[in-house]
């Protein structure tokens, strides 16, 4: 039993790594735009998004932790012994993933890495695909395609309104405006990000709490309403993440895909803080960075097409295909790892 509980308090402690460098790696997603219009320093900046990333907690609820918790993976067929194994394997492939990406600047989605070294690590220990919950999949996979389309489109519609709404007025004024706003809308924004990404590591200690037996499942047999500890420590580790900042991929989101005035700023977070709203209320863990990205190049778009830099979105676009698979492959390896070395030592 006592090792159990260290092996509990230790998955515990990399899942709140891993939200400390979601954190750190989807900053940028949060405080891009709000940089590279000079509407706050980046100092200024990060210390804004913590601190909407945190109190996040107090606005949202816990249907995206339950559906990362139980509604992608079903550890049933997996022996109960190696279910530790499974979700420390899981944590193993998202952090390598996520620090090999940030390490190359790629604003890749945590999210995805997650839900793909999660699956990745169970299929390895079931031998097939059998632990895969498919309803789960399809919602969560559509929204790689729907969740920037979302924010594309709306950072449009967005861009496109305050345009006609102030056609009279010159540019100047209505940047001067908009910079107050996009304190508003970068809070909005991380307000989002804290709201979805956070629930997806609280998703994660349930379910490791509930495969070491310190916690049953719900009456219906899903996944219980975590506790108010998982939540807050959640929460305080993405706020922590995002107070250290990822400086490499907020020169790729603020500046290299489109040129940014406080106006588009404001409509891109602001795109981008509806569409998280809309996809965290009905519980689909979506990526902050696909939003903005879309939100962005959106936003971009109103211009003339030459405003985005197609090359830079491209190079992106291939991360993200390739990060499911990615993680999933690094985590299955762990997992086989976690397992040789646990046999050579002994159980």
């Amino acid at each position: 039993m006592e090792a159990t509980t260290a092996l509990v308090v230790f998955i515990i402690v990399v899942a709140l790594i891993f939200d400390y460098t979601n954190g750190m790696h989807d900053a940028a997603n949060s405080i891009a735009t709000v940089v590279s219009t000079r509407v706050l320093s980046p100092g200024v900046a990060v210390a804004w998004a913590a601190f909407f990333n945190f109190i996040a907690f107090a606005v949202f609820g816990t249907s995206v932790a339950k559906m990362i918790g139980g509604g992608l993976v079903d550890l049933k067929p997996i022996p109960q012994d190696f279910h530790l194994y499974v979700l420390l394997a899981g944590l193993v492939g998202v952090i390598t993933w996520n620090l090999i990406t940030w390490y190359l600047g790629l604003p890749t989605s945590s999210s995805h890495a997650l839900i793909g070294g999660y699956a990745g690590a169970a299929i390895a220990a079931s031998g097939g695909f059998s632990v895969i919950i498919s309803s789960g999949w399809y919602l969560t996979l559509s929204f790689i395609v729907l969740a920037p389309l979302m924010g594309m489109s709306l950072g449009f519609l967005l861009m496109l309104a305050v345009f006609w709404i102030f056609r009279k007025t010159s540019i100047a004024k209505v940047d001067k405006g908009f910079r107050v706003g996009q304190l508003f809308s970068a809070a909005a924004y991380s307000l989002g990000h804290g709201g979805n990404d956070a629930q997806k590591t609280m998703g994660i200690i349930t379910a490791v709490l509930i495969a070491g037996g310190f916690l049953g499942t719900a009456a219906d047999g899903k996944l219980p309403e975590p506790p108010l500890w998982v939540i807050l420590s959640a929460h305080s580790a993405i706020a922590l993440g995002t107070l250290t900042g990822g400086w490499r991929i907020v020169k790729t989101m603020g500046s290299k895909i489109a040129k940014l005035q406080p106006v588009g700023g404001f409509c891109a977070e602001t795109a981008g803080a509806i569409t998280l709203a809309i996809a965290t209320h009905f519980g689909i863990p979506v990526s902050t960075t696909h939003t903005i990205t879309g939100a962005i190049v959106g936003v971009g778009s109103t211009k003339r097409l030459s405003a985005v830099k197609w090359g830079v979105a491209g190079r992106i676009v291939w991360a993200w295909v390739l990060t499911i698979p990615a993680a999933g492959i690094i985590a299955a390896i762990s997992y086989f790892l976690i397992v040789g070395i646990d046999r050579i030592v002994g159980r």
